[in-house]
C-alpha cells in the first residue's frame, strides 16, 4: 500500500514555483500578487487567510491583504472587488468564503474578473473547465490531479468515483477526469444515492468528498483501489492538547489495507490546495505579463 504524500507533492510544486517567481521577478520587474479579502472575523478563515499569506511570502509573491467589518455591505465589498479587478498590481484575487450573513457569495464570485479568479469558481472558469478550454481550475481538485500525476496513477479507462457533488470539489473533479487525455470513466454519487456501496465498491479510482468522518469503510471498497481523501473533519478527541484531531471522510485504519494507494488526513490533499491557488497565481501573473508585453 503505497502512501500519497500530498505535503511530498506541495513541496515540489512550492520548489518550482520558487523559480518561476525568481526568474518572473527578473524579467518583468515585479512579483505575482494576490490579494485576498477577508470579510469579518471566523477564525477558521482567518487561519486559512494567514496560510496563503506565508504561502505567498515564502515563495517570493506579492500579497496584499483586505480585511473588512462583518457588517460591510454588498456594495462596499463589490466596490473593493471591481478596484482590484482595475489594479493592475493584483494578478489574483481571492475572497474568503464563507461570507457573513446578507452577503451574496454569488454575486461576489461573478463580480471578479474572470482572469484574476485564481479560486477558480467564476461561472466562466467553471464553464471553460466543462469544455475542455484554457482557464483556472478550482484548487483542490486541481490538487487531486497533482497528487494522480506526480505518482503516476493511471486515469485512462479506470472507473472513478466521486462521492460529493459540491460545485468546489466534486462537480469539477468529475470535469477533470474525464477530459480527453484523462479519459476516466466517472460516476459522481451523493447524499440520494440509493446502495451507495453497491457502487463505490466498483470504483478503481474513490475521491470522497462529502464531509462526513469516516463515512468510507473498508466494505465499501474493493481490494486495490486507489482512495483520494478530501475531507478533513475535526472530532473530539480528549487525548489530544486542542481537544480534536482531524481526521478524512475515509475510515483510514480499516480502509488502508485494502488499498493500492491512499491519501492520508492530515497531509493529504488538504496541503495541495494552497499549493495549486499559488500555482493558478503564477498563471494568471504570467498571463497580465504576455499581454503587457505585446
Amino acid at each position: 500500500m503505497q502512501i500519497l504524500s500530498g505535503k511530498e507533492v506541495a513541496q515540489n510544486v512550492y520548489d518550482t514555483l520558487t523559480e518561476e517567481a525568481k526568474h518572473f521577478l527578473e524579467n518583468y520587474g515585479y512579483a505575482p500578487t494576490l490579494a485576498v479579502v477577508l470579510v469579518g472575523e471566523d477564525p477558521a478563515s482567518q487561519s486559512y487567510v494567514a496560510g496563503k499569506k506565508k504561502a505567498c511570502l515564502s515563495l517570493g509573491f506579492g500579497h496584499k491583504d483586505y480585511h473588512l467589518p462583518s457588517d460591510t455591505s454588498q456594495e462596499q465589498l463589490l466596490a473593493l472587488i471591481h478596484q482590484l479587478n482595475a489594479d493592475s498590481s493584483v494578478h489574483g484575487i481571492l475572497v474568503q468564503m464563507p461570507l457573513p450573513d446578507g452577503l451574496n457569495p454569488d454575486q461576489v464570485i461573478q463580480a471578479i474578473a474572470v482572469e484574476k479568479d485564481v479560486d477558480g469558481f467564476h461561472p466562466q472558469s467553471v464553464g471553460n473547465l466543462l469544455i475542455g478550454n484554457p482557464g483556472f481550475v478550482s484548487c483542490t481538485p486541481k490538487g487531486v490531479m497533482e497528487i494522480l500525476d506526480y505518482y503516476h496513477i493511471e486515469t485512462a479507462g479506470k472507473h472513478a468515483v466521486i462521492v460529493g457533488r459540491s460545485n468546489i470539489v466534486g462537480k469539477p473533479m468529475a470535469s477533470l477526469l474525464m477530459q480527453k487525455g484523462r479519459d476516466a470513466t466517472v460516476t459522481i454519487c451523493h447524499s440520494r444515492t440509493k446502495d451507495l456501496p453497491s457502487i463505490t465498491r466498483k470504483a478503481d479510482i474513490l475521491i470522497a468528498a462529502i464531509g462526513r468522518p469516516h463515512f468510507i469503510t473498508s466494505d465499501m471498497v474493493k481490494d486495490g483501489v486507489v482512495v483520494i481523501d478530501v475531507g478533513i473533519n475535526r472530532i473530539e478527541d480528549a487525548s489530544r492538547k486542542r481537544g480534536y484531531r482531524l481526521v478524512g471522510d475515509v475510515d483510514y485504519e480499516h480502509v488502508s489495507p485494502r488499498c493500492n494507494a491512499i491519501t492520508p488526513v492530515p497531509g493529504g490533499v488538504g496541503v495541495m490546495t494552497i499549493a495549486m491557488l499559488m500555482k493558478n497565481t503564477m498563471q494568471a501573473a504570467m498571463q497580465f505579463a504576455s499581454k503587457e508585453v505585446k
